[in-house]
């Protein structure tokens, strides 16, 4: 089920709120997180059952996992933390990397073994890390023991089950058992409606229009000359932190709803002056993962510069492995990770760089490494790279103008007495919009920026039901989030 389609916003989320509130105001507390883990459940099934099985499977191994392991001790308990281990990651590896795998391997040795081609379950990737934090810390003994029932809720919540953010036990249940959040805070459900409409709109008003663009020029990237292909580039960028952001904005707000505060993942990552700040800002929980699971235990930076730099191209390694089966997600994390080290060698040098600059050339440097990720192939990546210097007629292509033509804000615009320029101009409302943009992700604040000053006005009210009511009329063309495929 998605956020942005009509069962969600006009049955399953009233549904959900409404019974949840009204048990525990019966006094029903293990009914209410059993309502809400059932709910969460049907939101996950709603589109495949088999998949939910393997959810509650998954839920089902590792709970009993930890127990097990709470119950023994020496190599028995050693043993549960590496059942659990093995049985996650293969469960990755073989529905997220076993025809990449083969692939390679037939590649290499010429043989022919044959491929699974199995659809990859939605949101297999979170809910296995946020399943290995759990295992991991139970090991180490940082772990409170948990009802069955609550880390059933804790793994499938809804807001963050797809597609993050990736949320730690100690995080979560705490704040499902606390009996103030157990009845509607008023403050909280304003908050939490306007992160939701704020997040809409980046996905259904801006995400989605992007993606018109970006799939244009990914369809026939042998046509693109300079400008258009550094539009397109921009493009994919900005698609893709409106998509990812207003998925995590719009589970922040849900979050909210029920009173529960879920871990920031974005904090304006395109105000970054540099690599490192970029990835202190963005999918943040992703990275505070791979930094307390991967960078701290290879030894982070605490052996010397040479190992801390080796560290840090696993940690990129492992993140490119994470977002896909496919080279050009590896390259891009190596790509990244180059340039992570770039920027701790000649941090001195760098900081003498005018700061907007260094904003800049940090914008340019993820937008270039962003075209990779987009690719279906190295070759397509590295094509739209060297298109980067073909000028050709120094005219936007012709099917992305044609993306903006059709959008209503443009005829409106035509009707207005704007269409001569637009005529004459037909790169001027692609140019526009992607400008705004960037400005917008430069200058303004970020959603939990906005949600934090606590100030509820008119004007606030306004905006959120204006931008719920123009999310909802655009909501024709259904899409799914880009981090579903991860």
């Amino acid at each position: 089920m998605l956020f942005n389609s009509y069962i969600f916003v006009f049955m399953f989320f009233p549904l959900v709120v409404l019974g949840y509130y009204g048990l525990h105001r019966l006094g029903w507390k293990s009914a209410a997180l059993g309502y809400l883990t059932l709910m969460s459940m049907v939101f996950y099934g709603y589109n495949s059952f088999e998949y939910l099985i393997m959810l509650i499977v998954s839920i089902l191994v590792n709970y009993l996992l930890v127990r097990l392991m709470d119950k023994t001790g020496g190599v028995w308990r050693r043993s549960c933390l590496l059942v659990g281990l093995l049985y996650n990651l293969g469960i990755l590896f073989y529905f997220k990397y076993y025809d990449f795998f083969i692939e390679n391997v037939n590649a290499v040795l010429d043989t022919d073994y044959h491929f699974l081609r199995l659809a990859l379950p939605l949101g297999i990737s979170f809910y296995t890390f946020q399943q290995i934090s759990y295992v991991i810390d139970s090991y180490r003994g940082d772990c409170a023991r948990y009802s069955f029932l609550e880390y059933a809720a804790y793994v499938s919540f809804f807001p963050q089950l797809i597609a993050g953010p990736i949320v730690y036990h100690d995080e979560l249940i705490p704040q499902l058992r606390a009996q103030e959040n157990h009845h509607i805070q008023y403050e909280n459900l304003n908050r939490g409606l306007y992160a939701f409409a704020l997040g809409m709109a980046k996905k259904v008003l801006v995400a989605d229009t992007l993606s018109k663009v970006v799939t244009a020029g990914y369809a026939n990237v042998e046509a693109l000359n300079s400008v258009s292909t550094i539009l397109v580039m921009v493009s994919y960028a900005l698609q893709i932190y409106f998509d990812f952001s207003g998925y995590c904005d719009m589970a922040y707000g849900i979050g909210y709803m029920f009173n529960v505060v879920l871990p920031i993942n974005f904090n304006s990552p395109y105000k970054a002056a540099s690599i490192r700040e970029f990835w202190d800002r963005w999918h943040m929980t992703l990275t505070r993962f791979f930094t307390k699971y991967v960078y701290i235990p290879l030894g982070g930076s605490r052996k010397g510069a040479v190992r801390t730099y080796v560290n840090v191209m696993i940690v990129f390694l492992v993140s490119g492995i994470w977002h896909g089966a496919n080279w050009t997600f590896i390259l891009w994390g190596v790509v990244n990770g180059l340039g992570n080290l770039f920027d701790r060698l000649f941090d001195r040098l760098l900081r003498r760089i005018p700061h907007l600059l260094r904003v800049f050339l940090t914008f340019c440097f993820c937008s270039v490494a962003w075209s990779m990720f987009r690719a279906s192939s190295l070759e397509q990546g590295f094509l739209m790279i060297k298109n980067l210097g073909v000028m050709g007629d120094g005219k936007v292509n012709a099917a992305l103008a044609e993306v903006f033509d059709k959008l209503l804000e443009v005829k409106l615009l035509g009707w207005i007495g704007f269409d001569p320029l637009i005529q004459a101009c037909p790169w001027l409302p692609p140019a526009a919009f992607a400008a705004a943009l960037v400005c917008a992700c430069l200058l303004m604040r970020n959603t939990q920026e906005k949600v934090a000053d606590g100030r509820y006005n008119i004007r606030r009210i306004a905006t959120t039901v204006g931008l719920l009511i123009w999310s909802i009329l655009s909501l024709s063309e259904v899409s799914e989030f880009l981090y579903f495929n991860f």
